[in-house]
């Protein structure tokens, strides 16, 4: 990075919210999310960011924008924003940054941008294991698999809201309810939210340790499991077998993408 613009913007467009990061030479300084909006325009997606970052870093700082993507109708939104309000050039991650990370997907083309991403910041932030699980709590529940440099592929779940979501539009009588994340230990639901609550926090937890257990046994020892995502740092608490939590890996992983690779384009 040039000594005059000294930070990048960094976007994880995701299906449910788009996150934003500010990232230096050393690290992701700030974080921001906005919920994503499929009717955003580049005038308004540009004025949002603006007042987003205007109280960290004046618009002449930013020497980059980049972008992980999994909603392309998107996309272009941001390179028509970047272009009038960024004024400088937006590269998306792995099509214009390359990734130093072998994909072994059997389309490689085919894996959501963020889970690569993920992959690539785990092993570059975690060199020593040989193997690594990234766990993403997101709208979908992504468990990615790393030997050595190969991303290997992964599993694809329910996230814990759209299966809320879903039980909700799909039932009579189950509510829709906001999570209580304050939890320790398991209890009996002794109503219809308490049972819910319980049943998703206690069930998405065993899910991941059973899933955990069974990739034990396929992947080459050691094995390092790291879990990102909004619900990342309560359900790492309900389980044996995520050893931390990272909530801005995907951000980082932008940042060491941009900092580490030559852009493809000028």
């Amino acid at each position: 990075m040039s000594a005059k613009k000294k930070q990048v913007l960094l976007i994880d467009v995701g299906n449910t919210n788009i996150k934003f990061g500010l990232g230096d030479q050393k690290k992701v300084v700030q974080a921001f999310v906005l919920p994503t909006n499929l009717e955003e325009t580049a005038d308004s997606l540009g004025l949002k960011i603006q007042g987003l970052i205007s109280s960290f870093v004046q618009k002449a700082e930013i020497e980059a924008w980049v972008v992980s993507s999994v909603v392309p109708l998107l996309d272009g939104i941001l390179e028509q924003a970047c272009y009038t309000y960024g004024r400088c050039p937006l590269y998306f991650v792995p099509q214009d940054l390359v990734l130093d990370i072998e994909n072994r997907y059997e389309r490689p083309q085919e894996v959501g941008a963020d889970r690569l991403v993920g992959a690539f910041a785990a092993r570059t932030l975690f060199p020593g294991p040989r193997s690594l699980v990234v766990i993403d709590f997101g709208t979908a529940t992504t468990f990615d698999c790393i030997e050595e440099r190969a991303y290997l592929g992964g599993l694809i779940c329910p996230g814990i809201y759209s299966s809320l979501k879903a039980l909700s539009l799909n039932t009579a009588k189950l509510p829709q309810i906001s999570l209580d994340t304050n939890v320790e230990q398991l209890r009996i639901g002794q109503s219809t939210r308490q049972s819910l609550k319980q049943g998703m926090l206690f069930g998405f937890a065993a899910m991941v340790d059973g899933l955990l257990a069974r990739l034990e046994t396929i992947l080459k020892p050691p094995l390092k499991v790291v879990a990102t995502g909004g619900l990342a740092s309560c359900l790492a608490t309900l389980t044996e077998k995520i050893d931390l939590v990272y909530p801005e890996l995907i951000l980082e992983g932008l940042r060491l993408a941009y900092l580490t690779h030559k852009p493809k384009k000028e």
